[in-house]
C-alpha cells in the first residue's frame, strides 16, 4: 500500500472539512485511484470537484507540484493538490512619502 496526502485549498477544504487529508492506495495506484478514496472520505467533495467523470474545468490537479493527469502513477508519499484558480490582480499601490 501506498499513503499519500492531499491539500486542498480554498473551497475545496471548506467542502472537505479540512485542507490536509492522507489515503491509502494500492501500490500500483493513479491519481484517479487516489481521488477515488479522497472522494470516498469527504462528503460533497465530488460535487465540487467533478464535472461527469472528469476534473471540473475550475479545479487545478498536481502531484509534487506539477500538473498531474489522473491516469499518473502516485509513489508512496507523493503530495497531491487540488484548487480552484487563482485569479485577481493587485490595485496600484504608491509609495506613502
Amino acid at each position: 500500500m501506498h499513503t499519500v496526502t492531499w491539500r486542498l485549498f480554498a473551497d475545496l477544504a471548506e467542502v472537505a472539512g479540512g485542507r490536509d487529508h492522507t489515503v491509502s492506495v494500492e501500490t500500483d495506484a493513479t491519481v484517479g485511484d487516489a481521488l477515488d478514496a479522497l472522494l470516498a472520505d469527504c462528503e460533497g467533495l465530488g460535487e465540487r470537484v467533478l464535472d461527469g467523470d472528469e476534473i471540473a474545468d475550475d479545479v487545478n490537479l498536481m502531484r509534487n507540484g506539477s500538473p498531474a493527469a489522473r491516469s499518473a502513477s502516485v509513489d508512496d508519499g507523493d503530495e497531491l493538490a487540488m484548487f480552484p484558480p487563482v485569479t485577481g490582480g493587485s490595485e496600484r499601490c504608491d509609495p506613502v512619502a
